[in-house]
């Protein structure tokens, strides 16, 4: 069963630029929908990554492994992603001037 293998350092490093351009996307044209696409996309990974190492008692033991780092690997890219959202959602809000939900990110912003 084929799958986005983030224990290859290319792969890594490739969805890494894409995360940053993307996010950079989202900033430039303050949509946060960008952020929740990216956001909804590292969640759905996580989630076939989960079922992969849930069903896959005859894989061997390395292939195990490397599905267990790239399920580290997409709940690092889940909390980055979701925070960029907040973030975003944030400047979107500013700009609209219309009132954000909440203010989530206020006490991350506040203590640094």
């Amino acid at each position: 069963m084929p799958m986005i293998n983030f224990t290859n350092p290319l792969t890594l490093l490739t969805v890494t630029l894409v995360y940053v351009l993307i996010l950079i996307l989202a900033k430039e044209l303050k949509k946060s929908l960008i952020a929740a696409i990216m956001l909804f996309t590292f969640v759905a990974l996580l989630v076939v990554h989960t079922i992969m190492y849930m069903t896959g008692e005859s894989l061997s033991l390395d292939v195990l492994s490397d599905i267990t780092y790239t399920m580290v690997f997409d709940l690092i890219f889940v909390l980055l992603s979701f925070i960029s959202y907040l973030w975003v959602d944030d400047i979107e809000a500013k700009v609209k001037k219309k009132k954000s939900i909440d203010n989530s990110l206020d006490w991350f912003w506040n203590k640094v």
